[in-house]
């Protein structure tokens, strides 16, 4: 093959590349709006119209050891970035410390595209999360899970680069040892920043990673009891520390402090 012809091909494959990654912009902008969003610009609390805190002590979830605060030393932006710090130290009944922060009672949301790009902490007893709840915890009934959970990001550090993404609701969940979900390997989560998504339709919900989707949950358009995601819900960010889950194989007193960092939060909504 002569040397021009080879040089007109590697410009046409070119040129076929920047018009399917414009196509694929295009289409993501004729699809999403914007609506809500957070990138962590200002150094210090966080935005407090937008977040919230559930100080909880330990073991007010699923056995876990932390008590969560809303100090700086657990929860601060800095340098562009969301920091959720998980310390060990003794506060008051409490051998570690961390953050769990939220936008109840500041924004929820009915169905749209959730994205949160995220590096996550490392090391066995460690449980970070970025996942939702719905605004109304009985709008389907009293207690866990009638009225739904949607996982977007969960990690377990005794299992380390292993991505989970679940949804729970009265039909499936983990304690009748039926839960939907899915896992994906992420070797260098720990490293490197990834994207965490979940489109939520009023049909079906997907989950992502770096627009790689590996989870999807249809509805089966049965009963609440399979399908609850018909109501408004608001993000959690934290991380837990031991648990029913995180803390299986112990807790590794070695690893502290340890961080999960956040570059931002966008939510969409359909256009």
């Amino acid at each position: 093959m002569a040397k021009t012809e080879k040089t007109f091909i590697a410009c046409l494959i070119l040129l076929i590349l920047i018009f399917v990654l414009e196509g694929c912009e295009k289409k993501f902008e004729d699809k999403w709006r914007l609506v809500w969003s957070d990138e962590f610009e200002m150094d210090g609390a966080p935005d407090p119209s937008k977040w919230r805190y559930e100080n909880l002590a330990p073991g007010s979830r699923n056995s876990e050891k932390q008590q969560y605060t809303d100090r700086p030393e657990n929860s601060r932006v800095e340098d562009g970035r969301l920091i959720i710090e998980a310390l060990k130290e003794n506060y008051k009944y409490a051998r570690y410390t961390s953050a769990r922060m939220i936008t109840l009672e500041t924004a929820t949301w009915l169905y749209g595209r959730f994205e949160i790009k995220a590096k996550i902490p490392r090391g066995r007893g460690t449980w970070p999360a970025i996942w939702m709840l719905p605004e109304d915890k009985r709008g389907y009934g009293t207690g866990w899970p009638s009225s739904g959970e949607i996982d977007i990001m969960e990690h377990v550090g005794y299992d380390q680069g292993k991505i989970h993404a679940s949804v729970h609701t009265s039909a499936y969940n983990f304690k009748k040892q039926n839960e939907k979900t899915a896992i994906i390997d992420v070797s260098d989560c720990s490293e490197a920043f990834h994207v965490y998504a979940l489109e939520w339709y009023e049909d079906h919900i997907d989950i992502f990673m770096d627009n790689n989707k590996y989870f999807t949950f249809v509805n089966e358009r049965k009963t609440w009891g399979e399908w609850p995601f018909d109501k408004p819900f608001y993000l959690i960010l934290n991380i837990a520390i031991g648990g029913d889950w995180g803390g299986q194989k112990g807790i590794d007193d070695t690893i502290f402090p340890q961080r999960m960092e956040i570059e931002y939060v966008r939510v969409y909504a359909l256009k």
